[in-house]
């Protein structure tokens, strides 16, 4: 079974018998279609939903999606990561730190840090608006600010490296 927390608030747990698919051990009529786009098209007890992943942190299990245009937070957890996590064992992963990207194109509204400044795991860092929302972008470990890239006003693209961190 898989827990899925969605936007820190709803829990769902998902569980594959068979060929059969249970959510909050309600069975689920599930089908997906990847598009030449890199969509996915999945129909959900008869409802159409448009899926694209704009975000992967594999490490932290971790992903950033689209569905139907608005934008959804996702993170996983197996047994095994319960169990990790409740010997102690859960934090390796998360203390690698990595420069924070742009995890999609967008326009700097707010630049909340300087340069040389320590920051915590979960802090906001910038403030990125896209598609008529702003997304607030956090650091995935403690961290320094060793290099601040981006500038506020600009334009940035997916990927783009917007903090360095040491």
């Amino acid at each position: 079974m898989i827990k899925a927390t969605v936007n820190n608030n709803q829990v769902f747990e998902i569980e594959k018998r068979g060929d059969h698919t249970f959510v909050n051990g309600q069975q689920q009529s599930i089908d997906s279609l990847l598009l030449k786009d890199g969509t996915q098209h999945w129909l959900v007890n008869n409802c159409s939903f448009r899926v694209q992943v704009e975000l992967m942190d594999r490490a932290e299990k971790k992903y950033m999606i689209h569905v139907n245009g608005k934008i959804f937070t996702v993170v996983l957890k197996e047994p095994l990561d319960e169990l990790l996590h409740e010997l102690g064992m859960d934090n390796n992963a998360s203390q690698k730190i990595n420069d924070l990207r742009s995890p999609m194109p967008g326009l700097i509204v707010e630049i909340l840090v300087k340069e040389g400044q320590e920051i915590k795991k979960g802090e906001t860092v910038i403030v990125l608006e896209a598609m008529k929302m702003e997304n607030s972008l956090k650091a995935t470990a403690d961290a320094t600010v060793k290099k601040i890239i981006a500038v506020k006003g600009a334009a940035v693209e997916k990927n783009e490296v917007l903090v360095q961190l040491a």
